[in-house]
Parts: structure tokens; C-alpha cells; sequence
């Protein structure tokens, strides 16, 4: 196995508890970023992104029906949030227009995180069940 693919995540699946409004959220940070929507019907959708690094795919299940009144606690055990890079901090301003035009809840407006590193730049967001979600450029 190459390096450059070693540890590398190949995919993703969430569970949702409306499967249109967490489609519209994840379809516009995911086809911003240049991923490509390979399926989608009534039990799910899937994306995915051929990068330098290989394949990765992001896919969108509907919950099983006993859990869809269930609430997303960040700070318990489970997901905190998911994270993605982007090219450019121009890039995360534009995608924060976009947040702000389509009506997705903001969580941050880009801003500087020296916390995390001297050149961490990041929107952060929120689903439709309350996972956060990211924008970030660093470097």
C-alpha cells in the first residue's frame, strides 16, 4: 500500500433522521468541494471524491425509525464533528456565502483559530440533527 493512502479515511456514513434536509446540507458542502453525487433514493445518498490520496465516499442513511426522534448530544460519546479542508481561505469565505445564502444554520462565521495551529481558518456549521460541521483552511 502507498504512503500517501495509508491512514487516509475511505468512507463516511451517517445516519439521519430526515434524509431531504440532510441531503440539501451535505450536497452543498460536498459538491463545493468537487464531490460527486453516485447514488441517491429513498433510503439513502452517497458521494464520492477522487483525490490525489485515492477514493473517499460520503454516504447518508436513513435512520432506522425507532431512533428519529433521537437528539445529537455533541459532548457525549459519539461524533463530535466533521471536518474538511479547503483549498483556501477564500475558499472558506465563499462557502460561508453560500451557508448564508441556502439558510444552513452558522455556527462561526470564518474566523482565526490560533488555538489550533498559527494558520487555522474555519466556518463552522450544523445539520439538520445538530452534528457540527467544517470548513477549514491551514496553512
Amino acid at each position: 500500500m502507498s504512503a500517501s493512502r495509508h491512514g487516509g479515511f475511505h468512507h463516511i456514513d451517517l445516519n439521519v433522521s430526515d434524509l431531504k434536509a440532510a441531503r440539501r446540507v451535505y450536497g452543498i458542502l460536498l459538491e463545493f468541494l468537487g464531490y460527486q453525487m453516485v447514488k441517491d433514493d429513498d433510503q439513502g445518498c452517497e458521494w464520492d471524491f477522487a483525490g490525489v490520496d485515492g477514493r473517499a465516499s460520503f454516504g447518508l442513511r436513513l435512520a432506522d425509525p425507532q431512533w428519529i426522534n433521537h437528539v445529537h448530544r455533541r459532548y457525549a460519546p459519539g461524533l463530535h464533528h466533521l471536518a474538511w479542508r479547503a483549498e483556501s481561505r477564500e475558499q472558506v469565505d465563499a462557502f460561508h456565502r453560500i451557508l448564508i445564502s441556502r439558510g444552513v444554520p452558522v455556527l462561526d462565521a470564518p474566523a482565526e483559530y490560533p488555538e489550533y495551529s498559527q494558520s487555522y481558518y474555519a466556518v463552522f456549521f450544523e445539520d439538520p440533527d445538530g452534528i457540527k460541521l467544517e470548513l477549514l483552511h491551514e496553512g
